[in-house]
């Protein structure tokens, strides 16, 4: 109680009352049609500046399996799944060329808008806003 008191003294109520600020970002990526078959989703996590989760989902149902971050790679960087299999993740321009194996052709992932659409749904507060964000995402704490 004597801190509270202490705080308002020094006009600090409010930031005393009031949640830290969430510091994660997100940036989504994906390939194909969501909610059919061939659908796939990447998705990049930051946290406090520092490159945290990267999930993978797939399918109509969007089934969703945590990777592991495995290094740089031939102009990239690769995961891991559970299994160890390996995606190999290349920027070009604001997609990604997403591949299993170096030198087989990628699939071409493009960045995916989270949040409302005309009005409808929900507004995805730690995604980045636009495909140059998420570009600029990846590069700061992936491709380091």
């Amino acid at each position: 109680m004597k801190y509270y008191a202490f705080a308002i003294a020094l006009g600090l109520g409010a930031l005393a009352a009031r949640p830290a600020l969430a510091q994660n970002r997100v940036a989504n990526y994906g390939y194909g049609q969501p909610g059919t078959a061939g659908y796939e989703h990447l998705s990049f996590w930051i946290n406090n500046k520092r490159r945290t989760d990267i999930h993978y989902a797939h399918g109509k149902d969007r089934q969703d399996t945590p990777l592991r971050y495995a290094g740089l790679g031939q102009g990239g960087f690769k995961t891991q799944f559970p299994d160890r299999r390996t995606l190999y993740v290349v920027p070009s321009g604001n997609t990604l060329l997403v591949s299993t194996a170096q030198g087989a052709a990628p699939k071409t992932f493009t960045w995916e808008y989270e949040g409302p659409v005309n009005g409808v749904g929900t507004a995805c507060s730690v995604c980045v806003a636009d495909a140059a964000a998420a570009m600029r995402l990846l590069r700061t704490h992936y491709l380091r």
